[in-house]
């Protein structure tokens, strides 16, 4: 599929019409992974066209005094982020995070995603035009909850996760959703930032790709918003929560590298089973030690300590791993949006392997035009 740009409005409404609409909500909701039956694909297009329907525009938010003052304000910051992300990271200007929706629950859709007792690699589910992704997702919790019993009972180990917001790709004007808009701002910026990111390329079945890349815009992003546009307040905040994050990461990607070790070496399964349990035993004791000690005791990743699992290491590596290759991409092509995007686009359309290994290379070089 076409990623979407600035034009993307213009074009989704030619294509528009009932047949197009059903594909495009099947085929592009990213946070819904998948359509292995009828049943599957009836509660995603349903779920997601009840989302797109709570929606109204921002100013009629602002406009109406029912509104809290606190809602209120963070519509207004919404906007002024969502302006930034088009005027100065180029990311496109469409109706996108320009409307709120009040979903009246804690999350857009919740996830399922699951892995071999002896592996990192999460379990896919395909379907057309967008291909394999390695989750799939839910608008009722309990449906997740559902299929996440049935996997289990495959033998996979699972997490579900709720979702504060996903991407469309464009086919349809995303809103701001009451799941993240009371975030604190970086947190706030970086969530619009990121999920834009998907409206501007994305690689047929490659999860890893698309979601390291929207990483990075909303690193690059960020850093910039920071340092123009926040508070010496917000910028404070941000920094407390980005160290605890880059914490968190640094913690869990050490540990998923010797597990990926471990399961890939010669032992016997007994002795991988073993030695997987003792460094999971490492790993959350190693984190109760960060949050005495740097955190002063922050408790918010204790669920994902409790839950850990292969799946959980999984698909943090999704988001992170392909990172560093963007970011010395967005270097190479001389710190230009624009120009950085084109070359990610060419990329998204070369096979997997050469993807990986461009984004692999010291001095990553664009992409060849094809």
């Amino acid at each position: 599929m076409e990623p979407s740009g600035p034009a993307a409005p213009r074009r989704r409404w030619r294509r528009r019409g009932w047949a197009a609409v059903l594909v495009a909500a099947s085929a592009t909701l990213v946070g819904l992974a998948g359509c292995g039956s009828v049943g599957y694909l009836a509660q995603s297009v349903r779920g997601h066209f009840a989302l797109l329907h709570e929606a109204k525009p921002v100013p009629l938010w602002l406009d109406d005094v029912a509104t809290p003052q606190q809602l209120r304000e963070r519509l207004a910051l919404s906007q002024r982020i969502r302006d930034f992300a088009s005027r100065e990271l180029k990311l496109p200007d469409n109706g996108s995070y320009r409307r709120y929706a009040d979903l009246k629950r804690a999350a857009a859709v919740w996830n399922v995603v699951a892995a071999p007792p002896l592996s990192l690699q999460l379990k896919t589910w395909c379907f057309p035009v967008v291909g394999c992704v390695g989750y799939r997702g839910y608008f009722d919790r309990e449906a997740a909850l559902a299929e996440a019993k049935a996997l289990q009972a495959e033998g996979y180990e699972v997490m579900v996760y709720g979702v504060p917001a996903y991407s469309t790709l464009g086919w349809f004007d995303d809103p701001l959703l009451n799941t993240f808009i009371h975030y604190p701002e970086g947190e706030l910026a970086r969530m619009i930032f990121h999920e834009l990111a998907h409206q501007v390329a994305y690689a047929s079945g490659d999860t890893t790709f698309n979601e390291s890349f929207a990483t990075a815009v909303e690193r690059l992003g960020i850093e910039r918003w920071m340092a123009s546009q926040a508070s010496a307040e917000a910028r404070a905040e941000y920094a407390a929560y980005d160290a605890r994050r880059q914490d968190f990461r640094a913690l869990t990607m050490r540990y998923r590298d010797q597990l990926r070790v471990l399961y890939a070496s010669p032992l016997p399964e007994t002795d991988k089973r073993s030695r997987k349990a003792a460094l999971f035993a490492q790993m959350r004791a190693e984190y109760e030690r960060i949050k005495a000690e740097r955190w002063g005791g922050h408790s918010g990743y204790d669920g994902w300590f409790e839950r850990a699992n292969n799946a959980a290491l999984g698909v943090l590596g999704a988001y992170n791993e392909l990172v560093p290759g963007f970011e010395r991409l967005f270097m190479a092509e001389g710190r230009d949006f624009e120009r950085f995007y084109a070359a990610v686009r060419r990329l998204a359309q070369a096979p997997q392997d050469e993807r990986r290994a461009a984004l692999a290379m010291p001095s990553v070089a664009a992409a060849p035009a094809r």
